[in-house]
C-alpha cells in the first residue's frame, strides 16, 4: 500500500521550489546512506559518530539552532542562565544525532531479543494491568529520545499498535517512515485520518499510540505547558472519552549506560463529568502535565526547535 502511495505521489508534479526539492533529495539520500552503514560498526561507535554529526549540525543549522534557543528561553526564563541554555541546546543537537542513529540502526532489527540488547523496558506491568480491562489502551508518548523505538517494541511484542503521526513533507521520506512504522504488524495512521479505524481498534481491545507534544493542524485546545498556553491536540482525550480506553504514558531516553530505556507509566485517571468540552480540556491538561514532567527530566532529548507555542488564541482548530 505504501509503495503504491509513494508511486502516486511521485507521479504528481512537484511544485516545490528547486531549492527545497534539492534539499529534500539530499536529506533522503543521506538517510538511505546512513541506513546502509548503520550496522557496519559496533553500536556505541555508531552512536558516537551520529552524536558528533549532531554536534556539527549545531554550527551549520542556524535557523534550527536559533529556534531551539528561543524556545529554551521561553521555557526556562529565570531558571537557567543564557550560558546554561546554550549548553543545553548543544546537548540537544548531540542527542538528536545519537537517537536518530539508533532509530536508523533499528530498521535492521528482526526480533524482540535483538531489540532488547539495547532497549530496556520498565513498567510493562502497567500496560498489562490496563489491557486486562478490555477497553483498549492509548499509549500517550512524546518526542523525547528515540521515540519510534517504542513502536518497534510494541509491534515485536505482537500488540499491533496503531501509531498516529504527521506526514512528512517529502513523499520519499514519508514512505520510509511509514514502512518502518508498519513493520512487524504496527499500523501507521496519518494524523486526522481514519478515526473510525482507531475507535474500532480500541473498542476491540487494541492499542493506539499518539503524541500530543507538538502544535499541529488538528483539533486543539489551549492548555498550560511550561507555564504558557499552548495549542494541544485533543485526539487522545476524545478517543479515551468515547471508548473508555486506558491512557498509559510512555517515553524512552538514551541513558549514560548507552542503553535506551523505555518507561511505561501507570494509567492516568479519566475525567468524565458530562461536560464534554470541559472534560476534553481537563484530560488534555492532565496528559500535558505528564508530558512536561518527562521533558523536564530529559530536556536534552526533546525537540526544542519545534514551534510549540506558535498558534495564538483564536487560531486553533475547533
Amino acid at each position: 500500500m505504501q509503495a503504491a502511495r509513494y508511486k502516486y505521489l511521485c507521479g504528481m508534479r512537484d511544485t516545490r521550489p528547486l531549492g527545497k526539492r534539492l534539499k529534500y533529495s539530499l536529506v533522503y539520500w543521506l538517510v538511505r546512506l546512513l541506513i546502509a552503514v548503520a550496522n557496519l560498526m559496533p553500536r556505541v561507535w555508531w552512536l558516537r559518530l551520529c552524536g558528533a554529526l549532531g554536534s556539527l549540525a549545531y554550527h551549520f543549522a542556524a535557523d534550527t539552532r536559533e529556534k531551539a534557543q528561543t524556545h529554551l528561553g521561553l521555557a526556562y526564563a529565570g531558571q537557567l542562565s543564557v550560558r546554561e541554555m546554550i549548553a543545553l541546546n548543544k546537548k540537544m543537537f548531540r542527542y538528536l544525532g545519537m537517537n536518530a542513529g539508533d532509530i536508523l540502526r533499528a530498521i535492521r532489527v528482526r526480533s524482540l531479543p535483538d531489540l532488547n540488547r539495547f532497549l530496556i523496558t520498565h513498567g510493562y506491568e502497567h500496560f498489562e494491568a490496563a489491557q486486562r480491562k478490555g477497553k483498549g489502551v492509548i499509549f500517550l508518548t512524546c518526542h523525547v529520545g528515540a521515540f519510534d523505538l517504542q513502536v518497534t517494541s510494541m509491534a515485536l511484542r505482537g500488540l499491533k499498535p496503531n501509531i498516529i503521526g504527521t506526514a512528512l513533507k517529502d513523499p520519499r521520506l514519508n514512505t520510509l517512515l511509514f514502512d518502518y512504522r508498519n513493520a512487524y504488524g504496527a499500523v501507521a495512521v496519518e494524523r486526522g485520518r481514519e478515526t473510525l479505524r482507531l475507535l474500532k481498534a480500541l473498542k476491540t481491545g487494541g492499542s493506539v499510540a499518539i503524541l500530543i507534544d507538538q502544535d499541529t493542524k488538528v483539533k486543539s485546545r489551549f492548555v498550560n505547558f511550561f507555564g504558557m498556553p499552548a495549542a494541544t491536540p485533543v485526539g487522545a482525550a476524545i478517543l479515551a472519552m468515547k471508548t473508555g480506553a486506558s491512557v498509559v504514558p510512555t517515553y524512552v531516553f538514551l541513558d549514560k549506560d548507552w542503553k535506551q530505556h523505555m518507561h511505561i507509566l501507570p494509567e492516568l485517571p479519566l475525567v468524565l463529568t458530562g461536560d464534554e468540552e470541559a472534560d476534553m480540556v481537563a484530560n488534555t491538561q492532565t496528559y500535558t502535565d505528564v508530558t512536561e514532567k518527562i521533558i523536564r527530566e530529559h530536556p536534552e532529548q526533546w525537540v526544542w526547535m519545534h514551534e510549540r507555542w506558535k498558534t495564538r488564541p483564536g487560531e486553533e482548530i475547533q
